[in-house]
């Protein structure tokens, strides 16, 4: 399909061997730094049991580290748009390293709060640089390419987990921090080094039946002032917002309907419903970020966050009623997180379609802070459940935003994107038509 929808010029002096290198490295810095947000959970209960801070302190420092990790992402972007990755990786390869370490000796939980926020900066720059890296080198896979190297980063951990819990355990947890800290730090600095942006005429010239992209390239500033961006950034908390909700409840759902450790058996795996349904979350959710990129850069962005999103909304709806089975708890709970993660390749496809590769890096930084306005989001979960006195109306809720931005992606983005695209077409042929009299 891609074959008839996609029509690019000739790759000039950049073989494909060179782009998909690229992609490859940035997606080996992403599985560097995943440790970092999806490792964390491992080091909770050892360090309280060292330092008898409580849980809920120690939590802290992860939340210090998702607001490091997102908010600073268009200032880091910037910067990795005007200096390359290959600096600004590398270098946030160090605080990688120094994040862990300091973490390693913490004796305090100020201390561990700043390895936390040192480590937040040097992941969202990796995360932001890396994937802005592979929407520039690839205009006509746009969506493989970023949902690629974002499930470097959703699934990265899965090689280092039992190392990690190994090594806390025959070692101690600081052991765990040092070693895996410096290595990889490490990793990401050597790797880093290798990174390059896209020059003129590395890359193709696309033009797609399927997906629109830019004539020209938006500032941040002007990207900004576009009413599609906050379109385009309400739909993210949404989607963002609904699938954390539901995901956040799935303990209290199995523990109710008294599922929980019922075992099931599918694949040739056996067990427990909810440990089951917690272990696929990373594979899915892995999966689920490349294959609905390469469908999205063959059927067009706004079709499939329409299709992702409404069977996201269907999937935590259904849930609710099918979850006294354990089965079916399990199978959907899968159709759940693998409906989730693609917010992670079509949105910084879409963002670059719109605006350009030249700040791609920036302007998907800024729309990518959308995650931590999201995760601000989660607690009114609990509140809500406490109000209500069940956790019913969170599933509603989930459901419904999913279903609004399903909507809103046919109805809303996609007019609004192509009344903006022939506004900028005309003009374009306008200045041309002038500049050849």
């Amino acid at each position: 399909m891609a074959a008839t929808s996609t029509q690019s010029s000739a790759l000039g002096r950049t073989s494909e061997a060179t782009r998909w290198g690229q992609l490859i490295f940035g997606i080996i810095c992403m599985v560097m730094i995943a440790n970092l947000q999806y490792g964390w959970t491992l080091f909770v209960n050892p360090i309280d049991q060292k330092y008898h801070w409580g849980r809920a302190a120690i939590q802290v420092a992860f939340t210090v580290f998702v607001l490091a990790e997102t908010w600073l992402v268009p200032f880091e972007g910037y910067l990795v748009d005007k200096f390359g990755p290959k600096i600004m990786i590398s270098g946030s390869g160090v605080l990688v390293a120094i994040a862990w370490v300091i973490n390693s000796v913490a004796d305090s939980l100020f201390l561990l709060y700043v390895g936390a926020a040192i480590g937040g900066i040097g992941a969202g720059v990796v995360y932001g640089g890396s994937v802005g890296n592979a929407l520039k080198w690839f205009p006509d896979r746009r969506g493989l390419a970023a949902g690629l190297t974002a499930a470097g980063f959703g699934a990265g951990s899965a090689l280092t987990v039992v190392p990690i819990a190994n090594m806390i355990q025959s070692s101690g947890y600081q052991a765990a921090f040092f070693w895996f800290g410096i290595g990889q730090g490490l990793v990401v600095v050597i790797v880093g080094l290798l990174l390059r942006a896209p020059q003129a005429g590395d890359v193709p010239v696309v033009t797609s039946h399927a997906v629109t992209q830019t004539r020209r390239d938006y500032g941040p500033a002007e990207a900004i002032r576009t009413p599609v961006f906050w379109v385009m950034y309400l739909m993210f908390v949404m989607v963002g917002a609904g699938g954390l909700m539901a995901v956040a409840q799935l303990a209290p759902l199995a523990t109710d309907y008294k599922i929980a450790n019922v075992p099931v058996s599918l694949l040739g795996l056996t067990l427990p419903a909810l440990t089951f349904a917690l272990t696929i979350d990373r594979v899915l959710n892995g999966i689920c970020r490349p294959f609905f990129g390469w469908v999205s850069d063959n059927i067009g962005r706004e079709n499939t966050m329409f299709i992702a999103f409404l069977l996201e909304g269907v999937g935590i709806y259904a849930l609710v009623y099918f979850a006294n089975n354990p089965v079916l708890f399990v199978m959907l709970s899968g159709l759940v997180f693998f409906a989730w993660g693609e917010i992670y390749s079509l949105f910084p496809a879409t963002c670059t379609d719109i605006y350009g590769r030249k700040f791609a890096t920036t302007n998907y930084g800024m729309l990518y802070t959308a995650k931590g306005t999201a995760s601000l989001l989660v607690p009114l979960s609990s509140v809500l459940t406490s109000t209500t006195g069940s956790w019913h109306a969170v599933f509603y809720v989930a459901a419904v935003l999913n279903v609004l931005a399903a909507i809103m992606a046919l109805l809303v983005l996609k007019p609004m994107r192509v009344h903006a695209t022939a506004k900028e077409s005309s003009a374009w042929l306008d200045a041309n038509v002038v500049d050849a009299r």
